[in-house]
């Protein structure tokens, strides 16, 4: 196959309907906008979102509020005391998080001071709050930033 025998499959594409054009095209005479009206005029449409008179969808509704910023950085949060579930001594990084379900795989994992540690492990993580670093490291265990 080479580049000019490509074509579109067949009725891919529709040919606009040239209105206007006489009584053998289909859309002669009054060209499918029925008899008399704004809408039958040219310029035809009206404004946007117009509805009628009637009070608009948008002017109904309430503005939306508040400030998205596209720049956030979303962590997923593990508390301290959810980590009392592996062997003392283990490395716990973001692989073994996933692995056990703590965390979705396409999340950055900060570590946070919630519950007690009772075992000594060494966590690799993006962020750790202060308190679950005092509380890690006061069980025995180490932290390192990822």
């Amino acid at each position: 196959m080479k580049a000019h025998e490509l074509r579109q499959n067949e009725g891919a594409k529709r040919a606009r309907k040239r209105r206007g054009r006489g009584i053998a095209a289909g859309q002669g005479k009054t060209g499918g906008f029925g008899t008399k009206g704004s809408g039958a005029r040219s310029g035809r449409g009206g404004r946007l979102y117009f509805e009628g008179g009637q009070l608009p969808l948008v002017k109904r509704l309430p503005l939306k509020r508040g400030f998205h910023n596209p720049n956030r950085i979303e962590y997923a949060v593990v508390n301290v005391e959810d980590l009392n579930r592996f062997e003392p001594g283990t490395i716990v990084d973001v692989t073994l998080l996933v692995a056990s379900g703590l965390v979705r795989n396409d999340r950055l994992v900060k570590v946070l001071g919630g519950g007690d540690l009772d075992r000594p492990l060494v966590v690799k993580a993006n962020r750790f709050s202060e308190s679950a670093k005092a509380k890690i490291e006061a069980s025995g265990g180490a932290t390192e930033i990822v």
